[in-house]
């Protein structure tokens, strides 16, 4: 926990089935990935949704952003990151990096967003702008918003760049709602 929030969890126990009632399981089943889907993680937290990919599916590549690295060292540590095998972790705030993939022309089949949570629309909505370019032409941009943050005005200028997006909150009592964003309508080079 982190300022009151729960950040991360990793069942001691091994069972990972509790999982399946919070946000980071319900993001992952809320799209189709494919069997080897390569994965942009915005934010870190401790990792728990890279250990939840590697149950579900068969990573081929995942990139995490992750601008403190102290919490890139507590994930390596105490959540069992240094276990899972090849990531990529880029540490910088999240316009760079995100600004430093799209000018390398790379491409994810999943992106998960969850830096800008309970950020107002107007702070988030250009962080996610930026993640479209990112997103492959099949792929699926996931946004994780707090519950007194109303999703719909970023759905609305997300529709703009998808071809379907869907809000689907994880569950009545929780604080997270989930927007949904697959196939971008733009191109990597910007264009319709």
């Amino acid at each position: 926990m982190v300022g009151g929030e729960i950040l991360s969890v990793y069942p001691i126990d091994g069972d990972w089935a509790p999982m399946r009632r919070e946000y980071w399981w319900k993001a992952l089943a809320a799209v189709e990935l494919p069997r080897r889907p390569s994965a942009l993680l915005v934010g870190l937290g401790g990792g728990t949704q890279i250990h939840l990919l590697h149950r579900l599916s068969a990573p081929r590549h995942i990139t995490v952003i992750e601008h403190d690295p102290i919490i890139v060292r507590v994930a390596s540590e105490w959540f069992g990151l240094d276990r899972v095998g090849k990531l990529e972790i880029v540490c910088a705030d999240a316009e760079t990096a995100l600004a430093g993939l799209a000018r390398a022309g790379r491409q994810f089949d999943y992106v998960m967003e969850d830096v800008t949570y309970a950020d107002e629309p107007e702070l988030a909505l250009p962080k996610l702008i930026a993640m479209v370019p990112l997103v492959a032409p099949r792929g699926s941009l996931v946004v994780n918003r707090h519950r007194r943050g109303d999703p719909r005005p970023l759905a609305r200028t997300l529709r703009l760049y998808f071809r379907e997006v869907r809000l689907r909150r994880v569950r009545r009592t929780g604080e997270n709602t989930l927007i949904c964003c697959s196939r971008p309508l733009l191109s990597p080079a910007g264009g319709a």
